[in-house]
């Protein structure tokens, strides 16, 4: 794809190589269809793109990424077709992101959820600001924890940390994520851009080979993890043919806490 073929996402590359990425779909940048699958194929873009050397992924407004679109949600609710082509669209943001190899740096500038953290969290740095949250969310909806978590949370912050929020989906503010690991950096929010900038700009002046073959060299470990993170993402599909996605659907229209079936 060409940077002008993308709906959702905005291109600005830099004269010293770094490609600002946007997520730009108003008001807080939900991934629907074609934002989910845009999300897939930009790192493909980027690595194939000779005049960019490191990819700057944000997000336009007060979110980088609040989630999944409803209609997203609903057209996955009991539909096996869906869950099929979701799992592998899924997975092809993180793998592509793994397999890009160029490096890409994430400056989180507000809430982030669902595939929108997926892509902050893979960053090979991610910077977030001292205002924004996240969390992973998916057992707010009633279904397991997919897109990127196994893959990478317990190693960036252990598995009892991993566990609990995963496990009870509690938002994270930004010095909270940033003490335990989850992030590389978190800076007040008035200084976020600039500091991306600045380590995307260092990333961009250093011994390109170097840079890339140790991003390519430490993602053995995500390599490792693979299998881990396939059944993830098999298990949250098959989460989704279940009743209890339903009423977290209900729940998050409402703006109520969910009263899951199968805790009744």
């Amino acid at each position: 794809m060409q940077y002008a073929d993308y709906q959702h996402l905005r291109f600005d590359l830099r004269a010293n190589g770094v490609l600002l990425i946007t997520l730009d779909r108003p008001p807080v940048n939900a991934t629907d269809q074609r934002m989910h699958w845009e999300l897939t194929e930009v790192w493909r873009t980027l690595d194939a793109d000779p005049a960019a050397r490191v990819g700057l992924v944000t997000g336009a407004g007060k979110a980088f990424s609040a989630g999944g679109d409803v209609s997203l949600l609903e057209n996955l609710a009991g539909n096996p077709a869906a869950a099929v082509h979701t799992l592998r669209e899924a997975a092809d943001i993180v793998y592509n992101m793994i397999n890009c190899d160029k490096p890409i740096v994430s400056a989180i500038n507000g809430v982030a959820v669902g595939a929108g953290l997926a892509v902050a969290l893979m960053a090979d740095i991610s910077i977030i600001a001292d205002t924004a949250r996240f969390t992973d969310g998916h057992l707010r909806l009633g279904v397991g924890a997919g897109d990127h978590a196994a893959i990478i949370w317990p190693l960036l912050c252990g598995m009892a940390k991993a566990k609990y929020y995963l496990m009870t989906a509690e938002f994270i503010d930004g010095r909270e994520a940033e003490r335990i690991g989850l992030v590389s950096l978190c800076v007040p929010a008035a200084e976020l851009m600039a500091k991306a900038e600045a380590v995307a700009g260092k990333l961009a002046s250093g011994p390109q080979s170097a840079v890339r073959l140790t991003k390519r060299a430490l993602n053995g470990w995500l390599r490792v993890a693979a299998p881990i993170f396939d059944s993830s993402l098999a298990y949250e599909m098959l989460n989704f043919l279940e009743p209890d996605v339903r009423e977290g659907l209900a729940a998050m229209k409402e703006k109520r806490p969910p009263r899951f079936p199968s805790a009744s």
